[in-house]
Protein backbone atom coordinates (compact mmCIF):
# COMPACT_ATOMS: atom_id res chain seq x y z
CA UNK A 1 0.00 0.00 0.00
CA UNK A 2 1.18 3.48 -0.79
CA UNK A 3 0.05 6.73 0.75
CA UNK A 4 -1.90 9.28 -1.28
CA UNK A 5 0.15 11.58 -3.46
CA UNK A 6 -1.29 14.36 -5.63
CA UNK A 7 0.60 13.10 -8.69
CA UNK A 8 -0.23 10.72 -11.52
CA UNK A 9 -3.75 9.45 -10.95
CA UNK A 10 -7.34 10.56 -11.44
CA UNK A 11 -8.12 10.12 -7.74
CA UNK A 12 -6.21 13.33 -7.07
CA UNK A 13 -9.15 15.12 -8.70
CA UNK A 14 -11.69 13.43 -6.43
CA UNK A 15 -9.53 14.03 -3.36
CA UNK A 16 -9.13 17.73 -4.11
CA UNK A 17 -10.31 20.07 -1.32
CA UNK A 18 -13.61 20.90 -3.05
CA UNK A 19 -14.71 17.25 -3.21
CA UNK A 20 -12.57 15.47 -0.60
CA UNK A 21 -14.03 12.09 -1.52
CA UNK A 22 -12.27 9.07 -0.04
CA UNK A 23 -10.65 7.45 -3.05
CA UNK A 24 -8.22 4.67 -3.61
CA UNK A 25 -6.57 3.02 -6.56
CA UNK A 26 -5.81 -0.63 -7.23
CA UNK A 27 -3.07 -1.36 -9.73
CA UNK A 28 -0.27 -3.80 -10.25
CA UNK A 29 2.33 -1.29 -11.42
CA UNK A 30 2.08 2.39 -10.41
CA UNK A 31 2.28 5.38 -12.73
CA UNK A 32 5.76 6.03 -14.03
CA UNK A 33 7.11 2.60 -13.06
CA UNK A 34 6.80 1.00 -16.49
CA UNK A 35 7.58 2.75 -19.78
CA UNK A 36 4.32 1.81 -21.56
CA UNK A 37 2.10 3.66 -19.02
CA UNK A 38 -0.41 5.88 -20.86
CA UNK A 39 1.24 5.35 -24.24
CA UNK A 40 0.08 3.49 -27.32
CA UNK A 41 2.35 0.62 -26.18
CA UNK A 42 0.11 0.12 -23.11
CA UNK A 43 -2.00 -2.70 -24.54
CA UNK A 44 -3.54 -6.08 -23.74
CA UNK A 45 -0.36 -7.92 -24.72
CA UNK A 46 1.11 -6.68 -21.44
CA UNK A 47 -1.74 -8.30 -19.48
CA UNK A 48 -1.66 -11.98 -18.58
CA UNK A 49 -4.50 -14.21 -17.44
CA UNK A 50 -2.51 -15.06 -14.30
CA UNK A 51 -2.07 -11.37 -13.43
CA UNK A 52 -5.76 -10.66 -13.99
CA UNK A 53 -6.69 -13.66 -11.84
CA UNK A 54 -4.42 -12.56 -9.02
CA UNK A 55 -5.76 -8.99 -9.21
CA UNK A 56 -9.32 -10.34 -9.05
CA UNK A 57 -8.44 -12.51 -6.03
CA UNK A 58 -6.95 -9.53 -4.17
CA UNK A 59 -9.92 -7.30 -5.01
CA UNK A 60 -12.39 -9.93 -3.79
CA UNK A 61 -10.41 -10.35 -0.57
CA UNK A 62 -10.38 -6.59 0.03
CA UNK A 63 -14.12 -6.33 -0.61
CA UNK A 64 -14.85 -9.32 1.61
CA UNK A 65 -12.87 -7.73 4.45
CA UNK A 66 -14.70 -4.41 4.05
CA UNK A 67 -18.01 -6.25 3.99
CA UNK A 68 -17.19 -8.25 7.14
CA UNK A 69 -15.60 -5.44 9.16
CA UNK A 70 -17.49 -4.54 12.35
CA UNK A 71 -17.14 -2.32 15.39
CA UNK A 72 -17.82 -3.93 18.76
CA UNK A 73 -18.27 -3.00 22.38
CA UNK A 74 -16.72 -5.08 25.14
CA UNK A 75 -19.65 -5.70 27.50
CA UNK A 76 -17.31 -6.43 30.46
CA UNK A 77 -14.66 -3.71 30.02
CA UNK A 78 -13.46 -3.73 33.66
CA UNK A 79 -10.52 -6.08 33.41
CA UNK A 80 -10.00 -9.31 31.58
CA UNK A 81 -12.85 -11.85 31.59
CA UNK A 82 -12.11 -15.51 32.35
CA UNK A 83 -11.60 -16.94 28.89
CA UNK A 84 -10.74 -20.41 30.18
CA UNK A 85 -14.18 -20.75 31.80
CA UNK A 86 -15.71 -20.03 28.38
CA UNK A 87 -13.48 -22.46 26.47
CA UNK A 88 -11.63 -19.64 24.72
CA UNK A 89 -8.23 -19.49 26.39
CA UNK A 90 -6.52 -22.13 24.23
CA UNK A 91 -7.19 -20.08 21.06
CA UNK A 92 -6.87 -16.62 22.64
CA UNK A 93 -3.52 -15.72 21.11
CA UNK A 94 -4.22 -17.15 17.63
CA UNK A 95 -7.60 -15.40 17.40
CA UNK A 96 -6.40 -12.13 18.93
CA UNK A 97 -8.98 -12.29 21.72
CA UNK A 98 -7.03 -10.01 24.06
CA UNK A 99 -6.57 -7.46 21.28
CA UNK A 100 -10.27 -7.59 20.45
CA UNK A 101 -11.35 -7.20 24.07
CA UNK A 102 -8.96 -4.30 24.67
CA UNK A 103 -9.92 -2.34 21.56
CA UNK A 104 -13.66 -3.08 21.37
CA UNK A 105 -14.61 0.37 22.58
CA UNK A 106 -17.17 1.26 19.92
CA UNK A 107 -14.58 3.17 17.89
CA UNK A 108 -12.07 0.61 16.61
CA UNK A 109 -13.17 -1.78 13.87
CA UNK A 110 -11.84 -5.30 13.49
CA UNK A 111 -9.71 -4.06 10.59
CA UNK A 112 -8.26 -1.32 12.83
CA UNK A 113 -7.44 -3.95 15.44
CA UNK A 114 -5.93 -6.34 12.87
CA UNK A 115 -3.64 -3.61 11.58
CA UNK A 116 -2.61 -2.57 15.09
CA UNK A 117 -2.02 -6.17 16.21
CA UNK A 118 -0.29 -7.17 12.94
CA UNK A 119 -2.67 -10.12 12.71
CA UNK A 120 -4.75 -11.57 9.88
CA UNK A 121 -8.21 -9.99 9.73
CA UNK A 122 -9.88 -13.39 9.40
CA UNK A 123 -8.38 -14.62 12.67
CA UNK A 124 -9.82 -11.61 14.48
CA UNK A 125 -13.14 -12.03 12.69
CA UNK A 126 -13.38 -15.58 14.03
CA UNK A 127 -12.27 -14.40 17.48
CA UNK A 128 -14.96 -11.71 17.53
CA UNK A 129 -17.59 -14.24 16.49
CA UNK A 130 -16.62 -16.51 19.36
CA UNK A 131 -16.50 -13.66 21.89
CA UNK A 132 -19.92 -12.50 20.74
CA UNK A 133 -21.30 -16.04 21.09
CA UNK A 134 -20.09 -16.06 24.71
CA UNK A 135 -21.78 -12.73 25.40
CA UNK A 136 -18.54 -10.79 25.83
CA UNK A 137 -19.04 -8.51 22.79
CA UNK A 138 -21.96 -6.69 21.28
CA UNK A 139 -22.14 -4.92 17.95
CA UNK A 140 -21.65 -1.18 17.99
CA UNK A 141 -22.60 -0.79 14.30
CA UNK A 142 -25.16 -2.27 11.93
CA UNK A 143 -22.94 -4.87 10.20
CA UNK A 144 -23.95 -8.37 11.17
CA UNK A 145 -21.53 -11.04 12.38
CA UNK A 146 -22.63 -14.67 12.47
Amino acid sequence: MREFTPFGYDQRQYCSPGFNLPMGCFMRTPHGEYPEYHTSADNLQLVTAAALGESWRIMRLALDILDEDCVFLNVLPWGEPRLDARGLFADAKRLGLFWILNFSDGHHSLLDIAERAHMPFWNLREGARRLKECGLLTLANSNVID
